[in-house]
């Protein structure tokens, strides 16, 4: 190519099959298109950035906060080894999404499709759907925590207000979808930049914090489900189906070495984006954990702490924005919520496409997630208070650490695939670790759901014969989650797929049920990531 055209060019081109075919588009939709020029250098770098930060926002969406506030305010810094072990583990796993989706040119959901029987997709696609919803609670409890604090809005109402979100969302997309991002990006940075002020008002020990950081422990009642509400809050598997669907918005080089720098720029962008989400994270939690700890707290920020969530935490920012905290605070938080309600959206947008190959428009698939979400935060907003929603965020969370492995295991499997990925595939170390790191979490999944029901069954006051009836359907159900598991784990992959590369690349076609892709991007693909009205094409 040559060295002079430009890094980024805007077209309008069909995508074609290997012989000139024009291949149709989902709903037929013309799109522009990010062509990166095949050149070497660090200068291509910037071209591949986004889709590593538009993953990064669910890592510092209000379930991340929520938890990040109580296991400060609860363990001190106990509990910063999670924060880190699930940013590395993240950083593993969302290169590993990235890659298939470079290498394929499908993205996980349309593996998932392709791979597994009828049944088996359709149990991954409602579990997938599920964990999008579980995502979406955090942020309209967050939302109505926001209202509240800006406008005295009941909690319950808010979660009300929160559905008319989705209109206001698509009122400023007409602006452009990349200027939503960064006006976001700003509100989020403001919030950090306050908890990295206030750490240093509150001055935690570094010792304590570097202990934390590095020497693991689960001490006190209710730091494992704390803990694991971390892992499920910071690696959620509604990320994995959108950042292997976010890669195919950029035409990459498909030459060997052209697809080996993508994939090593996608890694190096998503470990500084999970980087930035890492620094926010532990600040959170240092800074609730010195304030909640420190001895010159007044008798009502003292009762707060005990009980600490969203709702409350404004007071931690009291010495960096006096009185304005709790609106400042409020602020970032909407900005935080609306901002996850943009990855939430297009990663259900992807999961339907990808295992039904069906779409909807944005607008209808964001009420319908919205509307699913608002439901259980509204009967606990009613019943339980601010309190009520904020253990539900919590709960969300853990729901997340739990279906993780329905989306991990796949992904590992397919990455792990000569048959799939060529000379690609995942290397030994590489897929050690990340077996490791999938069976740790399954394991300590496996340890809270037993250890907690049994707790649960001792506690209930109910009669020996109903404890009975309880076990037997509740080991029965964990035992289901086990073979589920083992299932994806030991299922053999029978579909056989290879590297996207360009048809005079010097390595060929492999296998007979093999074929070859030659045109990125995908044109469905930017058309959900960018929605915009436009009129559809003739592809006669």
């Amino acid at each position: 190519m040559d060295v002079s055209q430009p890094q980024f060019i805007s077209s309008h081109e069909n995508r074609r099959d290997s012989i000139g075919a024009a291949v149709p588009l989902i709903d037929n939709v013309e799109a522009d298109q990010i062509i990166i020029a095949e050149k070497k250098g660090w200068k291509n770098l910037f071209a591949y950035m986004g889709p590593g930060f538009l993953v990064c926002i669910a890592y510092i969406d209000p379930g991340n906060f929520e938890t990040d506030l109580q296991s400060g305010a609860q363990y001190k810094y106990e509990l910063l080894w999670i924060i880190l072990v699930a940013s590395c583990a993240a950083l593993v796993i969302q290169s590993l999404a990235s890659k298939l989706g470079v290498v394929t040119g499908k993205h996980l959901a349309e593996h998932c499709r392709a791979e597994y029987p009828r049944i088996p997709n359709f149990i991954l696609w409602i579990l997938a759907e599920i964990a999008v919803v579980a995502c979406d609670i955090p942020e309209v409890i967050g939302t109505a925590f926001a209202l509240n604090m800006l406008f005295k809005l009941p909690v319950w109402c808010g979660v009300l207000v929160t559905g008319l979100s989705t209109l206001v969302l698509l009122l400023l997309q007409q602006y452009g979808i990349r200027k939503l991002e960064f006006f976001i990006a700003f509100l989020v940075a403001t919030m950090a930049s306050c908890f990295f002020v206030e750490l240093g008002y509150a001055k935690p020990d570094l010792s304590q914090v570097m202990k934390g950081l590095f020497v693991p422990q689960l001490k006190g009642d209710g730091a494992t489900g704390l803990a694991i509400s971390l892992l499920g809050a910071m690696v959620m598997p509604h990320n994995l189906f959108l950042h292997s669907a976010l890669v195919l918005s950029r035409k990459v080089p498909r030459s060997v070495q052209g697809i080996k720098e993508a994939c090593r720029f996608y890694t190096i962008e998503s470990a500084f984006a999970l980087a930035v989400a890492f620094l926010i994270n532990v600040s959170v939690i240092s800074v609730s954990g010195a304030v909640c700890s420190s001895a010159n707290l007044s008798p009502e920020d003292q009762i707060s702490c005990k009980d600490l969530d969203l709702n409350k935490a404004s007071f931690l920012l009291k010495n960096v924005t006096g009185r304005w905290s709790s609106k400042l605070f409020a602020i970032a938080l909407l900005a935080s919520g609306q901002s996850s309600t943009i990855t939430g959206t297009y990663a259900g947008q992807y999961v339907m496409q990808g295992f039904l190959d069906l779409r909807i428009t944005p607008w209808i698939r964001n009420l319908l997630t919205r509307s699913l979400a608002i439901v259980p935060s509204l009967i606990v907003a009613i019943v339980g208070g601010s309190a009520g929603a904020g253990k539900l965020i919590i709960i969300a969370s853990m729901i997340l650490s739990f279906e993780l492995p329905f989306a991990l295991v796949p992904l590992l499997k397919f990455t792990s695939c000569k048959t799939k990925m060529g000379l690609y595939a995942n290397s030994f170390l590489i897929a050690a670790i990340t077996w490791v790191i999938s069976s740790l979490i399954m394991a300590i999944n496996t340890y809270y759901l037993v250890t907690g029901f049994i707790k649960l069954l001792l506690h209930s006051g109910l009669h020996t014969a109903a404890i009975v009836f309880a076990g037997i359907f509740g080991f029965g159900g964990m035992l289901v989650y086990l073979g589920a598991i083992f299932y994806l784990v030991f299922r053999k992959n029978r579909k056989i797929t290879q590297p996207l590369l360009s048809v005079d690349t010097e390595l060929g076609p492999t296998g007979n049920n093999a074929s070859i892709v030659t045109h990125l991007p995908r044109e469905d693909i930017i058309s959900m990531q960018l929605p915009q009205t436009r009129s559809a094409m003739n592809l006669d």
